[in-house]
């Protein structure tokens, strides 16, 4: 009796085994043992993406594809179609594991009708669905041997890579739909041009039909709504081998992705919460202004204007008719022929040479020359060769030019580049005459209107007065900080390279009205200078306001270097300060607003470092790098922070790095490398030996504190984070004792720890070493340690030694001092 019950037991759990393969997939792998029917599917781990068999709209065909698994009004969502080329007439259709390891799709006649043609397969192979949409062919190791990532059709996911290499002209492109019911490639495509500035295009029938304007680092130049909140994300890497990838990545849209549509446009569609459905959020051609070359050689699209095309200042229409009948493709010619070579060959007057033309808020020309000439050497450069007919600088970008006909140029409402166009002489004058004709009519006007200001005089001398009083406090504080320390020559330095009376003064009054009286809600943090409110001004936007504590360790020298140093610096990776407030005893630095505060809170929280994954943590890596080499090399004034950590990195809406806290940094002069001080001002475990023992700082001693920072981010472990049963004692300690043992792998934080990373965290783990090395000339510089970074330079030196791997890193930061006696100076060490 027993043994029938067993049997009839056995019986039913195959039956049920059975019953849940045929009935649709609750797995999302594929084997040979295990393929899937056209009545079947296979789900991602996290329910996001689904692949199967479908039939477009109005078409019986069926197709093997991947779609999102969500139901909504809007069109399907179709991201990757296998068989795209060669459909399946009926519902026969089968997807396996070949004999040779491929991924197959089969018909009703067990021929193979599409396949991933995979060269390096293994037997037992399998094709699994990942939550990221990419459908990956494994051995069963689980190392990836093909992926349709590699393969994109119309579509491009978030961490999907469109690739170009100018060298073995490989390339990854998107491809449209034929049309809403056939999805074999259409007439348009997608992808990277890799130029000295790469740009991406649609092209139509191998033509350009949508260019995005050079890429500046961050940004396509010629998409003023990249800048916008929800297109920030985009990556741009040029591997050793020449490949150029774009990839993207939205924390805000984690349901997004780009879609070329049958009609050559190309649209961001993201998941809406709220609506339940998916909306497009922006899409490439939005006017007929983004259609390449719309008006022509030297002509100008703006699509507010009627008509939308115009020739540029100083050219004419080529075809005055055509022009005037709306056929603007001969575009327009020069009116003046240049003087350029006549003139010197003449023996012209310098008076008599061509200029420049601007024009402001431009898509710069296509075929643009670079070069590494600053922004003040750009205009001489493109001046001194005759062939130069325009120029442009950007921040990002550096120096473009341009030798060739200006094509497909575009005028902005906001954003873009301002166009310098070379012109003959007589042109400027004209433009020269408009300013004197408009500037006339100001001074008349001027004049008319200022009997009628008169009667606002009392409020003006109000208004004066009180900035006077201000600006007077402000210059009595200089005088007695310079009293308070006379053997400090840092302050002094500092205030003579910087006229600080240019600094917008805000209103006590106003600045209490804005943070609700300091109410403890708006209180952001506590730092060495005071507590930091959040605050909102009536006519304004949000900002941080650092209120001097009359408890603070730090005072009014630290507060005016501060206002100083960082009043005259521009950089997107450096924070902006906006003004100060200096009334009575009260003494404020008001800055922009950081909705994510800093690193330190992301980095170091269990639960928000979730949201750093490895490519956001390189992109603030990369951040602080490109901030501090901006302080070193590119700024007017030649900086050093010597207080660079965690807690004075803040993060923008995007998590975009931003380099705080300038009351401890140092101008250089131009010929200084290094200087000494008796007061050492800093925090433990950042600073160099050469700073911490014997007072000496230099671009080196930044370079230290960043290789610490490195580590901290790569490991998500603070570098005094390690206890008493811990050996050695220190983050640099640990890193060391791991890369002799062979084992650095075990440093990396296991929230970043993915195969696909590895080698590129090993490289930074690599730089961070070399960065905190004990002697500062075995440091690299910050521009080499970019370099490192991006693998401009390949090979990398082998690290020595790290400084203070065998000494405990202070855990009480508040503030101590202790004294080292050499031949020359007695150092006070200040810790924060």
């Amino acid at each position: 009796m027993g043994l029938v019950q067993n049997t009839r037991m056995s019986v039913l759990l195959i039956l049920l085994c059975r019953f849940s393969l045929e009935s649709g997939s609750a797995t999302d792998t594929i084997t040979s043992f295990q393929p899937i029917k056209d009545s079947d599917y296979i789900i991602s781990n996290g329910s996001t993406f689904k692949l199967g068999f479908f039939s477009p709209v109005n078409s019986t065909n069926r197709y093997l594809g991947i779609w999102y698994n969500k139901n909504s009004g809007f069109p399907a969502q179709w991201v990757w179609v296998a068989n795209r080329q060669n459909p399946l007439k009926d519902a026969s259709g089968v997807v396996t594991i070949s004999e040779d390891g491929n991924l197959v799709v089969l018909d009703g006649q067990k021929r193979i009708i599409w396949s991933s043609k995979a060269t390096n397969t293994v037997v037992n192979s399998n094709a699994k669905l990942l939550d990221s949409g990419n459908l990956v062919l494994q051995d069963t190791n689980g190392s990836i041997i093909w992926g349709s990532f590699q393969f994109p059709t119309n579509t491009m996911l978030p961490n999907m890579k469109i690739s170009s290499n100018a060298r073995t002209g490989k390339k990854d492109e998107l491809t449209p739909w034929k049309s809403p019911s056939d999805p074999s490639i259409g007439s348009f495509s997608c992808g990277m041009k890799p130029r000295s500035l790469p740009q991406a295009f649609i092209w139509k029938d191998g033509s350009p039909f949508w260019r995005s304007g050079p890429w500046n680092t961050r940004n396509f130049i010629g998409i003023p709504e990249m800048y916008s909140v929800y297109h920030h994300g985009f990556s741009l890497v040029e591997d050793p081998d020449g490949t150029l990838s774009l990839s993207f990545f939205y924390v805000n849209l984690s349901l997004s992705h780009f879609v070329l549509t049958t009609q050559g446009d190309l649209e961001l569609i993201y998941w809406d919460n709220e609506k339940d459905d998916w909306e497009v959020r922006w899409i490439a051609l939005k006017t007929e202004c983004h259609v390449y070359g719309k008006c022509g050689a030297f002509g100008s699209c703006d699509s507010r204007n009627s008509p939308i095309c115009s020739c540029l200042r100083g050219f004419e229409p080529n075809n005055t008719i055509e022009w005037s009948r709306g056929n603007w493709a001969s575009g327009c010619v020069r009116r003046t022929p240049l003087q350029c070579g006549r003139v010197n060959s003449t023996g012209g007057e310098a008076s008599k040479m061509d200029g420049f033309l601007k024009q402001k808020m431009m898509k710069v020309p296509d075929f643009a020359d670079w070069s590494a000439a600053h922004e003040d050497d750009c205009r001489q450069q493109c001046l001194q060769n005759c062939s130069c007919i325009a120029y442009a600088y950007d921040t990002g970008t550096g120096c473009m030019s341009w030798t060739r006909s200006l094509i497909d140029t575009l005028q902005f409402s906001s954003g873009g580049v301002d166009l310098y166009i070379r012109v003959a002489y007589s042109e400027l004058d004209k433009e020269g005459d408009v300013k004197k004709i408009i500037a006339i009519t100001v001074v008349i006007g001027t004049v008319s209107i200022s009997i009628c200001t008169f009667i606002l005089w009392r409020r003006i001398a109000k208004h004066k007065a009180m900035k006077k009083k201000a600006k007077g406090i402000l210059l009595f504080n200089r005088e007695e900080a310079h009293k308070k320390f006379p053997s400090e020559n840092m302050l002094g330095d500092n205030l003579n390279q910087v006229q600080f009376q240019e600094l917008p003064l805000f209103n006590f009054e106003k600045l209490t009205i804005a943070t609700n009286n300091f109410h403890q809600s708006n209180k952001l943090g506590q730092g060495g200078f005071g507590p930091v409110y959040r605050g909102k001004l009536s006519d304004g936007p949000e900002i941080a306001v650092k209120r001097l504590s009359k408890t603070s360790g730090q005072g009014l020298e630290e507060f005016m270097n501060e206002m100083v140093v960082i009043s005259k610096l521009q950089h997107r990776n450096l924070v902006r300060l906006l003004g100060c407030c200096v009334e009575g005893e009260e003494r404020m630095l008001i800055y922009e607003y950081m909705p994510n505060k800093s690193l330190d809170a992301f980095l170091f929280d269990p639960h928000k470092e979730k949201l750093l994954d490895w490519r956001r943590r390189f992109n603030i890596i990369e951040g602080i790098g490109r901030g501090l080499l901006y302080l070193h090399r590119d700024s007017r004034l030649r900086i050093i922070h010597r207080d660079l950590k965690a807690s004075n990195i803040l993060l923008d809406k995007e998590l975009n790095p931003k380099i705080s806290d300038f009351g401890m940094a140092r101008i250089f002069g131009g010929n200084e490398d290094q200087a000494n001080t008796n007061r050492v001002v800093g925090t433990y475990g950042y600073m160099s030996p050469e700073y911490a023992m014997e007072g000496r700082f230099s671009e080196k001693s930044d370079v230290f504190s960043f290789g610490v920072l490195l580590l901290e981010i790569l490991s998500g472990r603070r570098n005094y984070s390690f206890n008493k049963d811990e050996q050695p004692m220190s983050l640099l300690g640990f890193a060391w004792k791991l890369w002799n043992a062979n084992n650095i792998m075990a440093l990396i934080d296991p929230m970043i720890s993915e195969p696909c990373f590895e080698m590129e965290i090993l490289r930074c783990i690599h730089v961070g070493l070399l960065c905190v090395q004990d002697f500062a000339e075995d440091r690299p510089n910050v521009s080499v340690v970019i370099s490192m970074l991006k693998s401009e330079i390949v090979d990398l030196p082998c690290p020595k030694q790290p400084a203070f791997t065998e000494r405990k890193i202070a855990l009480d930061t508040d503030s101590s001092q202790s004294c080292s006696v050499n031949n020359v100076t007695v150092t006070m060490v200040q810790g924060r």
